[in-house]
């Protein structure tokens, strides 16, 4: 005997869980695979970068340096001196000098003396010059000895022409009144200069000019 027949009702059935839904295949561009990529990118970029600084560092710190140009030697004086006695050294600047130049030396003895003689040749006027470099033990002595040369007449150091170490024929007396005289001082050297024209040539302002240049002679004198 059929029991008896029951309908169902909504409320009697049980609810069914939820399905999950299949993951399925990762998002395009994305994941693993993605990031090890831009990883990749980013490191090579930045040794693209250090590289590239790497070489322009290498060429700022060795660029080459051009070679000096040659210069040629500057033109110091408007004059061609040709040395023509000397230099002759000695230690006795008493006995190479007179007057009250050589009293002077006797109470003050000097270093050393250096003289020598040039020429030089200027247009059709032929000079004579005398360089004498006077080394004294201390500066004030050698401006001591520089006020007393200065003056007119009170002696000086024998010049090579006056000492008759120096012969050639025509040479001018460079220690006469007609002379033109220079002379300075640079610590405790004194440096003095006599020049005169050879031929009886007259020009004072040329004359001065030229013993004025010869000063610097003394640096070969040393």
């Amino acid at each position: 005997m059929a029991g008896p027949h029951f309908s169902a009702d909504p409320s009697d059935t049980a609810p069914l869980g939820a399905v999950p839904a299949h993951p399925g295949p990762p998002a395009p561009g994305r994941g693993p695979a993605r990031d090890n990529r831009t990883l990749l990118l980013r490191g090579a970029g930045l040794v693209a970068i250090a590289v590239v600084s790497g070489l322009i560092w290498f060429l700022i710190r060795h660029q080459s340096t051009p070679e000096p140009v040659a210069q040629p030697p500057a033109k110091t004086s408007e004059f061609d001196y040709q040395l023509v006695e000397g230099p002759s050294k000695s230690t006795d600047c008493a006995a190479k000098s007179y007057g009250q130049a050589q009293n002077y030396f006797k109470d003050t003895p000097c270093t050393s003396l250096s003289r020598a003689l040039y020429t030089v040749q200027y247009g059709d006027a032929k000079a004579l010059v005398s360089v004498a470099l006077v080394s004294m033990p201390q500066a004030s002595q050698a401006a001591q000895l520089k006020a007393l040369t200065d003056q007119d007449g009170t002696g000086n150091v024998t010049d090579l022409v006056r000492d008759h170490t120096y012969k050639a024929a025509g040479a001018p007396s460079v220690s006469s009144d007609k002379a033109a005289y220079e002379s300075q001082v640079s610590g405790s050297d004194v440096t003095v200069v006599l020049t005169d024209f050879y031929a009886k040539h007259k020009d004072a302002v040329l004359l001065k000019r030229i013993a004025k240049d010869a000063l610097q002679l003394s640096a070969n004198l040393h």
